[in-house]
């Protein structure tokens, strides 16, 4: 007979999975759509057709049909076979994640008004100094509440790391239907519940300190 003890052990093991997955997705994703951002918005027309270009297909396609692309893609083409299931979900999160932070960047900098950058220029402050001194920080507030939602996106989205083998939660709970016991698996969103509830809590102080960057 399985106790409630077990479950709870397992669920346990299976989120903090889950866990890992998302903040190694954050820790990586945030820069890197940064970066695919700036390459967007390049004034060197190839580089910017070819970022825009990966971007449309990343955005267009499924993460789930990305996880297997990125598990066997290497094996097929190379025949270098990707053995860490793991980092094969990381890649993928990463990626499709990184291209939708990509996208918010982009917003809101389109967003800040021009008059912002010639006023930098006219106090003889370089590009580098008017992006880090005087936009980051109104660009910073105008994208959060629409990061917000895409990280709250992302916790459940590391759900789907279990079409390729990763030993998330629900997969974990899922072992236990095979034992005819079906409340485990129903006791998974009250994680996801708590994950999102303390992001949203974390997400909202942020906001609050923001208000002094009035847009």
């Amino acid at each position: 007979m399985t106790s409630v003890s077990e479950v709870v052990t397992s669920l346990n093991g299976g989120i903090l999975m889950n866990l890992r997955l998302f903040f190694m997705t954050l820790i990586f994703a945030l820069p890197l759509g940064l970066v695919i951002m700036f390459g967007s918005r390049t004034r060197f027309l190839p580089l910017r057709w070819l970022t825009r270009t990966f971007v449309w297909i990343i955005r267009g396609t499924p993460l789930m049909l990305q996880l297997f692309v990125v598990l066997y893609a290497p094996g097929l083409l190379f025949d270098m076979p990707m053995s860490n299931r793991f980092l094969a979900a990381e890649i993928a999160f990463i990626i499709n994640y990184a291209t939708y932070f990509s996208e918010i960047y982009r917003g809101g900098i389109d967003s800040i008004p021009k008059g912002q950058h010639e006023a930098g220029e006219v106090l003889g402050m370089t590009k580098p100094q008017i992006f880090f001194r005087v936009i980051l920080m109104q660009v910073i507030k105008r994208i959060t509440p629409a990061m917000g939602n895409e990280l709250i996106t992302l916790t459940k989205d590391t759900a789907l790391s279990r079409v390729i083998g990763i030993t998330e939660i629900i997969m974990c709970a899922e072992r236990f239907t095979k034992k005819g016991l079906i409340w485990p698996l129903f006791s998974t969103g009250l994680y996801f519940l708590a994950m999102n509830g303390i992001l949203t809590i974390i997400l909202g102080r942020l906001e609050k300190k923001l208000d002094y960057f009035k847009v």
